[in-house]
């Protein structure tokens, strides 16, 4: 399908405040697009259903990556390339760091955003399950106050969640929490390279003296959103770690998904994959 771009209106502020008043203005009708990797897709397939884009990437207060001394913060148009080339991100955040080298191609890494990834909302994208086992939040932007949400919070189905018409991701918060952590992602999907996942399991654990002191998993493509394992998380926590306690926690992971059959996979493989991943995370964590 031909896309007639006069059809389109795209307004690009060079200020918060300034896109904070259009959207207050007329809520609803105006989708804010950062750097527009997933935007695009659609609307080169005659597909985009928004008329009024206004661009949020001239903004520099949406940019950078800053550290105090209990978190670190990201702006909205931190990009996948620049998570990657970070010394502090590599240090203490690798999984988010692993995770933006599989989005895309170069070109969408240089350009993709996180903010924008989380917006989007897709279960199969790369990075939420890596910020669900970080336990990162999101402050969220309007002419009211801003609001801090817990990440995990944040969807609340197939590409629906909970900011208003009105708003914009402006930061994403890490808290440095992660020092003696073991850290785990894996991917499955149709080949290596720029493949949309069929399942992905994140895992961040905290071991002493055998002992279960912390873990957070979390997973992607298994459900209409990312999700965090609790009820798994659950079993988990303060017990023994041994094979006996990892058969009950592949038992209950299997309760917490919801995997579909579609093109790229099988519920029935998917829950296999998912169960399979888990083992290896834990049996990764034994003496």
């Amino acid at each position: 399908m031909r896309v007639y771009v006069p059809d389109y209106t795209l307004e690009a502020p060079g200020t918060v405040d300034q896109v904070l008043r259009l959207l207050a203005r007329e809520p609803g009708v105006w989708r804010p697009m950062a750097g527009g990797t997933d935007l695009m897709v659609l609307f080169e397939a005659g597909q985009l259903p928004y008329r009024n884009l206004v661009g949020l990437w001239r903004i520099p207060e949406l940019r950078g990556i800053t550290a105090s001394e209990t978190h670190v913060t990201l702006g909205a148009l931190t990009t996948y390339t620049q998570i990657q080339r970070s010394e502090l991100m590599r240090a203490e955040f690798p999984l988010l760091v692993r995770a933006a080298s599989w989005t895309g191609a170069v070109a969408t890494q240089n350009r993709g955003t996180l903010a924008g990834n989380i917006a989007n909302g897709s279960p199969a994208a790369d990075s939420p399950p890596a910020l669900l086992v970080y336990d990162a939040d999101i402050v969220l932007l309007s002419e009211r106050d801003p609001r801090w949400l817990r990440y995990s919070h944040f969807h609340t189905g197939y590409k629906t969640n909970l900011m208003e018409p009105d708003e914009i991701i402006s930061h994403i918060s890490l808290p440095r929490t992660t020092a003696g952590c073991v850290h785990y992602l894996r991917k499955v999907g149709t080949r290596k390279a720029q493949a949309i996942s069929k399942v992905a399991l994140a895992g961040l654990a905290k071991i002493n003296d055998g002992t279960i002191e912390r873990i957070r998993i979390a997973l992607g493509s298994v459900a209409p959103m990312p999700i965090r394992c609790h009820q798994t998380e659950a079993v988990l926590v303060d017990r023994e770690l041994d094979r006996a306690t990892i058969e009950e926690a592949k038992a209950a992971i299997v309760t917490e998904i919801s995997p579909i059959d579609d093109i790229r996979s099988t519920a029935e493989y998917r829950t296999r994959v998912t169960v399979n991943l888990l083992d290896e995370f834990l049996t990764s964590l034994l003496p």
